[in-house]
């Protein structure tokens, strides 16, 4: 469940009417590897499993899924996550860099290196790889939306969509933080063996932060394609890996920031 009704006065020229209201359920998720809390994060219940596969593989965690042995939902608790690293692959406080919390507003908080990000490593994103014309990458926005159920209901979820270079919806997560729309999303094609994202668009309902982009580049994604504005240092990231970064998408316009040889206008 990922909405709940809440009793309301909605108020409309002046007058209160009491009203149930549609809103987003808000929940800590803890996230567990080998028998010890690695961190908790705030999220909306659902795909909670994508969810830590996601966050582990940004994290530098793990790499592949036979990096992780074991991936479950705890028995006594819905809000606990049980990972286990294959044999020989430790736990390297100074490779997680993370602190125990992350909100749902932003996960890089706990960072300690920005330079620790890069020295993972990420895919190489060849150059005009893949193309897309404009008009399509303006109507993206518009089909994200169409296929954001829990967000007509409440408006209060992010989503991070996955698409074709033909335009085609590949995959499509929500949250009420915007990295673990992505996390969710990484996370399940990670699962599925799917990444690198070499071919791939990234359309976010937001704003495009630094730690996004940092997870989008980690996927592979060449190109991401934000509704909202980007940040200096999520535009200094994206440049140095060559990622396309697109910023304030909507129809008839948008920014190109970075790597603009993907976009055929």
């Amino acid at each position: 469940m990922k909405v709940e009704s809440w009793p309301t006065a909605h108020v409309v020229e002046g007058r209160p009417q009491e009203l149930p209201d549609a809103v987003v359920i808000e929940e800590p998720l803890e996230i567990w590897i080998g028998g010890a809390p690695f961190t908790v994060a705030m999220r909306t219940p659902g795909e909670d499993l994508e969810l830590a596969a996601g966050l582990l593989y940004a994290e530098g965690i793990v790499d592949e899924p036979a990096d992780l042995v074991a991936l479950e939902a705890a028995g006594d608790t819905e809000n606990r996550v049980l990972a286990r690293l294959r044999p020989g692959l430790a736990l390297d406080p100074r490779r997680a860099g993370r602190s125990l919390a992350s909100s749902s507003a932003c996960g890089v908080c706990g960072k300690t290196e920005i330079d620790a990000i890069f020295a993972r490593g990420f895919p190489l994103l060849e150059a005009r790889r893949p193309t897309v014309s404009a008009a399509l990458l303006e109507s993206l926005p518009e089909r994200m939306r169409a296929a954001q159920p829990v967000f007509a209901k409440t408006g209060g979820l992010h989503a991070a969509a996955l698409f074709a270079a033909d335009g085609e919806l590949a995959l499509l997560r929500e949250d009420v933080g915007r990295h673990n729309a992505v996390d969710k999303l990484v996370g399940a094609c990670f699962l599925a063996g799917r990444l690198p994202l070499r071919d791939w668009l990234l359309v976010l309902s937001g704003r495009a932060g630094f730690e996004i982009i940092q997870k989008a580049a980690r996927a592979g994604v060449p190109i991401v394609a934000a509704v909202g504005s980007p940040s200096s240092l999520s535009l200094r990231t994206a440049e140095r890996v060559g990622m396309t970064l697109v910023g304030f998408l909507r129809r008839g316009r948008f920014n190109i920031y970075t790597s603009g040889d993907r976009i055929a206008l």
